[in-house]
């Protein structure tokens, strides 16, 4: 038998991870968790799972299901040590991808690593996370935390999101009567939302004194974690009276690649890029990268978050509905094409 008289104990907290930490977060976080509850939620926080009861009324319920990240966001989060708001942005990415399949959202889960467990850091990204869960009137139903020193530095962190909504089948979005003709509304986005950020970073390339350079009275750190603007509130409405064809989040590879994913073939998606302007952050992105604006358009949101098409006699209930939260623009049509689905700027 080996002698361990001889040796130091190794400990599972020596080794840099620190179980009664996990616990007192758990108690810390529990009523912000449970302040996002809602009907059908079932127990509390803690459990080996998340419960959660299907609302009755549908008759042929579909659940839609997203998962997303903040991407490299979190490193000038981390480096700003800014995090009571890139929770929002880790919900958003989630439940925007929801919405457009015309799901209501049900409930939320997440996903928080670290590789020194700092309750008071993990309790502002989950305020964070509930108060996106609140903005997408959606239950945050439990989550899981990983301490692991292995895998990250000791003031770094990873987020993971899973988001379920529900959908009656007959209402699936996009609808198959998507047309040319039809018009596409712009909703604009709150900033650079989600996507991009490592050429952001690479602008940046480790001089994050950059980040205290004010545009438009903020500093260019304020902009760019500004959190990813969530749609459900404002679009929902609109979905349930039958108002929307199609919805595309505008995430990741922009309003180039986006659009296409809700047309059938033999349609194209006509924009006008003189319909909005373009926000000062997306013209300091452009400046200090020197990329094309087709490059900018494949990348970036540019100021539209969420495109819809609808009936041209929808257009201004429906513009006129959106402006009442955000400002929205009427900035293209869907045309015929022999290509496959594709944009076309003009």
């Amino acid at each position: 038998m080996p002698n361990h008289k001889q040796k130091k104990p190794v400990t599972y907290e020596s080794s840099g991870v620190d179980i009664d930490a996990a616990q007192d977060l758990i108690e810390k976080i529990r009523p912000i968790a449970e302040a996002t509850h809602k009907e059908g939620v079932i127990g509390s926080i803690g459990g080996f799972g998340g419960l959660f009861e299907l609302p009755k009324h549908y008759k042929e319920p579909v659940l839609v299901s997203a998962t997303d990240g903040v991407g490299t966001k979190l490193k000038l989060a981390q480096e700003l040590d800014t995090n009571d708001t890139i929770g929002i942005d880790l919900v958003a990415m989630c439940v925007n991808d929801v919405l457009v399949q015309g799901a209501t959202p049900l409930f939320f889960l997440d996903y928080f690593a670290t590789g020194k467990l700092r309750t008071s850091i993990a309790k502002e990204i989950i305020t964070g996370i509930s108060d996106g869960c609140k903005q997408a009137g959606m239950a945050l139903i439990g989550g899981e935390t990983a301490e692991m020193p292995i895998i990250y530095k000791k003031n770094e962190y990873d987020l993971a999101g899973f988001c379920v909504g529900i959908v009656e089948k007959e209402n699936i979005l996009p609808s198959d009567k998507i047309s040319a003709g039809d018009i596409l509304i712009g909703i604009s986005s709150s900033g650079v939302h989600s996507n991009g950020y490592s050429l952001i970073n690479k602008i940046i390339d480790n001089d994050y004194k950059k980040l205290n350079e004010v545009l438009d009275n903020e500093t260019l750190g304020q902009l760019l974690l500004t959190p990813t603007r969530i749609y459900v509130e404002s679009l929902m409405p609109l979905i349930k009276n039958k108002l929307i064809k199609g919805l595309a989040h505008i995430t990741g590879g922009g309003i180039t690649e986006n659009i296409p994913r809700i047309l059938q073939k033999n349609l194209c998606a006509e924009i006008d890029t003189g319909a909005w302007i373009m926000p000062s952050i997306f013209n300091w992105i452009q400046d200090q990268s020197c990329i094309e604006n087709d490059e900018m358009y494949k990348v970036y949101n540019c100021g539209i978050g969420m495109v819809l098409t609808c009936d041209k006699q929808n257009v201004h209930e429906i513009v006129n509905t959106i402006n009442k939260d955000y400002p929205a623009y009427v900035i293209g049509e869907i045309k015929k094409s022999n290509m496959p689905p594709s944009v076309n700027y003009i």
